[in-house]
């Protein structure tokens, strides 16, 4: 195969039986010659596939006759040659782990904003602007007055959001929050959380900041920097041209090809998984 169309999605729905639904994906994945991951959960469908234009054409049609998947969002991207080494389907609790088991992102995730509506809200000084990736991607950009959770792992979001919101009640405040993860799926599951704390005006960003590079010319942008993919771009800054980066082998961390890299590995080369 020449080239290859790369398929990022997600969607929040409910799925009363994602094993059958996995069942049902991994022949038509194989018959497709389809790679790369899909994750299913009773929150829904997470996942990066790559393969011929027509065959992810058909599979994204099937995954949009699932239950509540008709708006499934999908990004696309090409490939000179195949991206992942195989197809891979798999049953788990959540689609994006968070670990925190009684939140209902279909019904209670905060409002999507598209880009333009985005600048208008993080223009407020009044709204707070939460980054809702891992420190090592906002190290690389993020936007204007945001906050860094510092987080490692997404799981680690929770225990910190719970520190910041008593703080917030502490001082009377409930303003408008605004959050933001690299596609949209981890904002939009935070937005779950958040709205299940107890704040009522909560926004993500539609489609992510990928979405917002994608659409938002340079000159209105809010986003400084460069924005961490996983995949062999490393990073990607306006128009989703290539950024200057690479990945260290040892930590797999990013890091700028013209800067030193004080890599944070032992000795071993071992460093803690990251999500």
């Amino acid at each position: 195969m020449s080239s290859y169309t790369v398929a990022a999605l997600y969607r929040f729905a409910r799925f009363a039986d994602p094993h059958a639904l996995a069942a049902d994906l991994r022949p038509l994945c194989a018959d497709l010659h389809i790679c790369g991951t899909l994750l299913l959960a009773g929150e829904g469908i997470n996942g990066t596939v790559a393969g011929g234009a027509d065959a992810i054409a058909t599979l994204i049609a099937h995954i949009r006759t699932l239950p509540d998947c008709a708006e499934l969002d999908v990004k696309y991207a090409f490939a000179h040659s195949a991206p992942f080494a195989r197809m891979k389907v798999k049953v788990k609790a959540e689609i994006v782990t968070l670990g925190v088991g009684d939140l209902d992102p279909v019904s209670n995730a905060g409002a999507h904003l598209d880009p333009a509506e985005w600048n208008a809200l993080i223009a407020d000084p009044d709204t707070v602007v939460i980054d809702t990736r891992n420190a090592y991607e906002v190290a690389i950009g993020t936007f204007d007055r945001a906050i860094d959770p510092g987080t490692r792992a997404f799981r680690d979001f929770p225990d910190w959001f719970d520190g910041f919101a008593a703080d917030l009640k502490a001082q009377g405040r409930t303003p408008k929050i605004a959050m933001f993860c690299t596609g949209g799926i981890r904002c939009e599951k935070s937005t779950a959380l958040v709205k299940a704390r107890g704040f009522d005006d909560v926004y993500h960003l539609k489609g992510g900041i990928l979405r917002y590079l994608e659409e938002m010319p340079e000159s209105d942008s809010r986003w400084q920097g460069d924005c961490y993919v996983f995949d062999e771009r490393v990073a990607v800054g306006h128009g989703l041209t290539p950024g200057d980066y690479s990945t260290c082998r040892s930590c797999g961390l990013p890091y700028r090809n013209d800067a030193p890299h004080d890599c944070p590995a032992d000795a071993s080369g071992a460093w803690p998984h990251r999500s």
